[in-house]
């Protein structure tokens, strides 16, 4: 038999004092007891045939502490049946008393999951703004840039035949000194052809024509327009949701949030070819002063994910397995698809996925 005293603090920290009578704790203490005997080797006895009381007292507090490892979360769960109380982390487990033969006695300090309201969602009001359309000198930006890297390519290529043809002149003379002469001369395009972008710089970059070339520069800056737009138009009705939620924010999703911030912003100043601490340095800023600057920011995104994930409760949004197998079957990568056997992983992923249907369900209520 247990008893339990549950308090709740704010931030959805939960405070579970659990008492349980010995009776409930011996057969877990004995078993525990008998399967650590196996590896106990005392003198005069063989490993694992010593007296179980002799192999106890041997043992010590090791005993006690499997025990409770096995115990305290079997009977937190035990605690927590008909409540309203989801843990979101880890318990951080606190023992008061244990003495054998009367009472166990621990304090579990846990994140229940937060209660989360949102106003009414189907009532957002957002507009989609038409794309910016593509001008003609963004195209040719793009074909100048492509053309003069192109055309180093072309450069070092010439450079890197001739000086192997100098070579080939130069065999068998001693010395160090060249008597082919010092001047070099420029080459001009034998078909009279000004320098610039023309058929044969779009044919090498897979084009028919230079024409062809720059229409399809024009389709893919479109694209690329079109794809921002609706990410744009995602992030207002996001920042719409997190208006309208109301949660107390746990700390923990708070610091994970940040966390996640911090992995993107080392992956970019990785991309820069600098060390996160380069760059704080460069910022004359702390780890925890960027944290600190960041917070607001994390909170408003936890406070979004909740809210979206409310809303997928509330229209009974879900993934199912063989859509989720789907998913899954379309990454490529042997190595990444391997990461989805653990359950994890498949958790992620599958949240990601419902998250990404709510949003879509909701674009078609705001309908902008």
């Amino acid at each position: 038999m247990i008893t339990k005293n549950i308090v709740k603090q704010p931030k959805s920290i939960v405070e579970v004092t659990v008492t349980v009578l010995w009776g409930d704790v011996q057969t877990m203490w004995d078993q525990t007891l008998s399967k650590m005997a196996g590896e106990v080797e005392l003198p005069g006895f063989r490993k694992g045939a010593a007296p179980l009381p002799m192999v106890e007292s041997q043992l010590g507090t090791k005993l006690q502490d499997e025990v409770l490892k096995a115990a305290m979360p079997n009977f937190l769960i035990e605690a927590l049946k008909g409540t309203d109380i989801v843990p979101i982390d880890y318990p951080k487990y606190d023992l008061i008393a244990f003495t054998k033969g009367q009472t166990i006695q621990f304090k579990a300090t846990i994140t229940n999951k937060p209660q989360v309201v949102v106003g009414n969602y189907k009532g957002i009001k957002v507009t989609r703004t038409a794309p910016k359309p593509v001008v003609e000198e963004e195209v040719q930006k793009i074909i100048d840039d492509l053309y003069k890297r192109w055309k180093a390519k072309q450069s070092s290529a010439v450079s890197l035949q001739s000086s192997a043809t100098q070579n080939q002149n130069t065999t068998g003379q001693t010395g160090s000194i060249s008597f082919q002469g010092g001047q070099t001369q420029t080459q001009t395009p034998a078909n009279g052809q000004t320098e610039g972008p023309d058929d044969v710089f779009a044919k090498a970059m897979g084009a028919l024509s230079l024409s062809d070339l720059k229409t399809k520069v024009r389709k893919d800056l479109e694209s690329n327009v079109s794809y921002n737009n609706e990410l744009d138009y995602e992030e207002a009705i996001l920042q719409e949701v997190e208006k309208i939620t109301t949660v107390e924010l746990p700390e923990i999703l708070i610091g994970d949030e940040l966390n996640r911030m911090l992995v993107s912003l080392q992956r970019r100043v990785a991309d820069m070819g600098l060390l996160l601490e380069d760059y704080l340095k460069s910022q004359g800023k702390t780890l925890e002063q960027l944290k600190d600057e960041w917070r607001v920011q994390a909170e408003k995104n936890v406070r979004m994910e909740l809210g979206l994930a409310e809303i997928a409760r509330s229209e009974n949004v879900t993934i199912t397995d063989e859509e989720l197998k789907a998913e899954i079957d379309k990454i490529q990568d042997a190595k990444v698809k391997a990461q989805f056997e653990a359950q994890e992983p498949r958790l992620h992923l599958r949240h990601a996925l419902r998250q990404t249907r709510t949003l879509d369900l909701l674009k078609k209520m705001v309908g902008g």
